[in-house]
Parts: structure tokens; C-alpha cells; sequence
């Protein structure tokens, strides 16, 4: 059982993180300059953001392999590799993920153990690379895509009960030590179930940010609000009550998303939340300028989630299921 926790912390929470940071770097930030050339009418940025946005596959191989403590060589050639999964049969985050694991744990049987490690190496990373991203990435692509389709299309059809169902589960994995981003990105969520994932993760974010504040003032309001509610996490584990205020916030602004002010968003963007306010600079991008917009995003992704989680924080203190400190971060 031990064992098993290692591997699945070593590839879902290590490595899946350092995906998320792969994206972050260059699909993520290159979509935020594309917004800032769109709205400036800056070509250079528009030019910049494609750049930035080509190097996804190998960012996620580089982030993936150096997270797996590979070789220098084995990280290097894990750029080729990410590449390759990336493109391949659309299979995208999840494809160069699975793809880039396997051809390093493959590539640690003979890096460093021969005199020409240099060639040896490297061919063997991509070789191995390039045969499982042929085996796997059609299937991979075939899968992410079904299920972003039925995730979209059943958000168009039951946008109240959908919108509730994607916000809380995307806004519980934002907190999981695993990344939402990335699994957005994966499926390619996108329309009202993409607007209901950043929902949803900015009521994580913000939820905890504000409710925490008597314990970690303005410190933590900012590293929760612009970082992550992941770190409270370790305060979820003592006491898992802490997590229903913000969670029913998300459940509350989900469907008001989907179905009254119907706001979008797509890919990677919806499963950031307030992080550097990348969701809100998604929906932005992605959803029909109007006033709906305009008040819908501050709305759902900063007012009501701070002042739904305060109020269900308030009244699970007065009950004695929230105490004193349990949100407190450590230094």
C-alpha cells in the first residue's frame, strides 16, 4: 500500500504539477499576452503568444522529467518527447503526460551506463517516446475528447445541474495537490462548463482567502486569493469541515454562471481561478462582451464567493465545526 502511495504521489501530484507549471509558461501566459495584443492592438504580442503557445509540448516534457529527478539527457530529450505526444492525434496535456512518464522511467535502464551515454540516451528516450506517443496518443486523444464534449454538451442541456457538478469538482481539485489546470486543459472544457470551472475555483480561492482572514490577515489573503486555497490543505486534512463554506459557494455561483449571466471560458484558463486573476482574463477572452459580463465576473468570481464563504464560515464557527486557528497557515 506504501508503495502504491509513492507512485501515485511521484506521477499525480509531482508530475502533474510540474505539467501544470509546463503550461503555465507558455499555453497559459502566451494566452494571456494574446488577450493584452487583441485589446492593445499590439501585433508583436499576438506574434509573441504564438511562440509561446508552440513550445507546450516540450515545456510540459522538460517540467515532467526534471519533477522525476531524470538525467540531464533524459530532460533534454523529454522536450522531443513532449512535443511529439503533445501534437500526436490531439492528444494534447494528458497524451505528453503519460507519454513523457514512460519514456523516462524507460530511459533510467541505460542512462549513465554506457561509455557513448551522449547517443545511447537520447535515442532511446525518443525512440521510446515516439513509439508509445503511436500506441497511446489516439486512444488518449479519443478519450479527452469524449469526455470534454459530454462535459460541454451536458452543460449546454442541464446548465443548473451541470453548473453546480462543475464548479464543485473542479474547484475540489484546484485545492487537491493536483492540478485543475492541466485536466482542464486535457479535456479542452470550454463554454458555459469552462465559465462554471473558473467559477468554481474562484470560490476555492477566494472563499478561503477571505474566511481565513481573521488568522492570516492581508498575508494570506493575497497568497490564497492571486496563489492557491491548495494551502490550506493541510488544514483540510485535520479538519475537512473548513472545506464546506467555499465549496457551497461554488455550488451557488456554478449554476448563476451557466444560466443567468452565461459566462465562458476554455482550456487551461477555467481551471486557474483568481491565480494572477488568469480565469477572470479567461472568461474575458472567451465570453460575448456585454453588461451581463461585466457584472456576472466580478460578481461570481470575487464578490458573492467572498461573501457566501464568510457567511457559511461565520456560522460553522458559531456551531463549533470551524474553531479557532484551523485555518491558519504556517509560516
Amino acid at each position: 500500500m506504501e508503495t502504491v502511495k509513492k507512485y501515485l504521489k511521484k506521477y499525480f501530484v509531482t508530475a502533474m504539477g510540474a505539467m501544470a507549471q509546463g503550461l503555465f509558461a507558455t499555453l497559459l501566459i502566451g494566452t494571456i499576452i494574446k488577450t493584452l495584443g487583441q485589446y492593445t492592438g499590439l501585433d508583436f504580442l499576438i506574434e509573441l503568444a504564438n511562440f509561446a503557445s508552440a513550445a507546450t509540448g516540450m515545456a510540459i516534457g522538460v517540467a515532467i522529467a526534471f519533477s522525476l529527478k531524470a538525467d540531464m539527457l533524459v530532460v533534454l530529450s523529454a522536450s522531443v518527447v513532449g512535443s511529439i505526444a503533445y501534437t500526436l492525434n490531439g492528444a494534447g496535456p494528458a497524451g505528453a503526460f503519460f507519454v513523457v512518464i514512460i519514456a523516462c522511467e524507460i530511459a533510467r535502464f541505460v542512462s549513465k551506463k554506457t561509455k557513448v551515454d551522449i547517443l545511447v540516451t537520447p535515442l532511446v528516450t525518443i525512440l521510446v517516446g515516439f513509439g508509445a506517443s503511436k500506441l497511446l496518443c489516439p486512444v488518449i486523444g479519443i478519450v479527452m475528447k469524449a469526455l470534454g464534449n459530454f462535459i460541454n454538451t451536458a452543460t449546454e442541456l442541464q446548465p443548473f445541474l451541470m453548473g453546480i457538478v462543475v464548479s464543485v469538482v473542479v474547484g475540489i481539485v484546484l485545492t487537491l495537490p493536483i492540478s485543475s489546470a492541466a485536466i482542464c486543459a486535457s479535456i479542452e472544457i470550454a463554454g458555459l462548463a469552462g465559465g462554471a470551472a473558473t467559477v468554481g475555483c474562484c470560490a476555492q480561492m477566494v472563499g478561503f482567502a477571505v474566511m481565513s482572514f481573521r488568522e492570516n490577515r492581508v498575508n494570506g489573503l493575497i497568497s490564497q486569493g492571486l496563489g492557491t486555497s491548495m494551502l490550506q490543505m493541510g488544514n483540510i486534512c485535520k479538519n475537512p469541515r473548513i472545506w464546506i463554506p467555499p465549496t457551497l459557494a461554488g455550488a451557488i455561483c456554478g449554476p448563476l454562471s451557466t444560466m443567468v449571466f452565461k459566462l465562458e471560458c476554455e482550456g487551461v484558463s477555467a481551471g486557474m481561478g483568481t491565480c494572477g486573476l488568469v480565469g477572470p482574463i479567461g472568461v474575458i477572452s472567451a465570453t460575448e462582451h456585454s453588461t451581463l459580463l461585466w457584472i456576472g465576473l466580478p460578481l461570481l468570481c470575487i464578490v458573492l464567493p467572498a461573501v457566501l464563504s464568510f457567511v457559511f464560515g461565520e456560522i460553522l464557527r458559531k456551531i463549533g465545526w470551524i474553531k479557532e486557528n484551523d485555518l491558519l497557515l504556517e509560516n
